[in-house]
């Protein structure tokens, strides 16, 4: 059988599953799965699972509610990260740009790394406390 699972998505857990997924959104430019939007007006927002995908549909994250969720102390050994995701920028102005976007959104600095002349990088944490990288490659 030459067959081989297929990665339907990336899936993150949140306390605070709209925030999470806004965040996300916002940073990537991606949209909701239709029924996720949320929600007008007065309705109350009771999400537990989101789908996050690009504008074409194709699926990239999901976030699910979890009742307790303890954020990595990394680079202390306490809590690891456990996963982490990475993006590639293009050049250093734009890893600059792009560390700012996140902070605005929500984010918050781990590591500075950005003066390292062979792989500049950031490691941030999501408003979950999920680690990412951003690095010129």
């Amino acid at each position: 059988m030459t067959d081989f699972p297929h990665l339907l998505h990336t899936v993150l857990d949140a306390r605070d599953v709209r925030r999470e997924a806004e965040f996300w959104r916002e940073y990537l430019g991606l949209v909701y799965r239709t029924g996720d939007e949320a929600p007008v007006g007065d309705e109350a927002d009771d999400a537990d699972w989101l789908v996050l995908t690009r504008p074409d549909g194709t699926p990239v994250l999901a976030v699910q509610e979890a009742a307790e969720l303890v954020a990595t102390t990394w680079p202390r050994p306490e809590v690891p990260m456990q996963l982490h995701l990475d993006f590639t920028l293009p050049d250093r102005d734009s890893l600059e740009h792009q560390r700012r976007r996140a902070l605005d959104l929500g984010a918050s600095d781990i590591h500075d790394r950005s003066d390292d002349p062979d792989e500049p990088l950031f490691v941030l944490a999501d408003p979950e406390g999920h680690p990412f990288c951003i690095f010129v490659g």
